[in-house]
């Protein structure tokens, strides 16, 4: 009996802690002018798993999400409030998790990096650059005398 209960208490831990591990931040962007709060996806994103690929396109505020029911839903989660959306789909649809992984893969727009993103360089002159006063300066003629030991 003690060893049922260690195993359905486990069983309960990895339950609630799976989702907590799984969260993903989600990068928005803006549609035209960056007034506001960003509220779509920051660019044209296609996610592909098995065989349902998912496109979304960046949509004017207002538009809403124009999406089937459930990446309807799966993007109200993620906090995107405009989007357009096409299924592509090569299979079945039947079951729910052919159309949410891809939108999951989808949602993962910090793998790609975009100007918004760049550090600023700072470039620094080259030795040739720095001293060319110095360089252009004449010199002295350096005259090498033989010692003889």
């Amino acid at each position: 009996m003690g060893m049922d209960t260690w195993v359905w208490e486990l069983s309960v831990r990895r339950k609630y802690r799976l989702p907590k591990l799984s969260v993903i931040p989600v990068r928005r962007g803006y549609w035209g002018n960056k007034i506001g709060k960003p509220h779509t996806v920051p660019c044209k994103v296609t996610g592909k798993c098995g065989s349902v690929t998912v496109r979304t396109v960046p949509a004017p505020r207002g538009a809403g999400i124009v999406a089937a029911r459930v990446p309807k839903k799966v993007l109200q989660f993620a906090g995107i409030e405009d989007v357009f959306t096409l299924l592509l789909p090569e299979g079945l649809l039947r079951l729910l998790a052919t159309l949410s992984r891809p939108l999951l893969t989808l949602l993962k727009t910090y793998g790609f990096l975009t100007p918004d993103f760049w550090t600023e360089t700072r470039f620094i002159k080259s030795p040739f650059q720095e001293f060319t006063d110095l360089l252009a300066k004449p010199t002295k003629a350096l005259v090498l005398e033989d010692v003889e030991a």
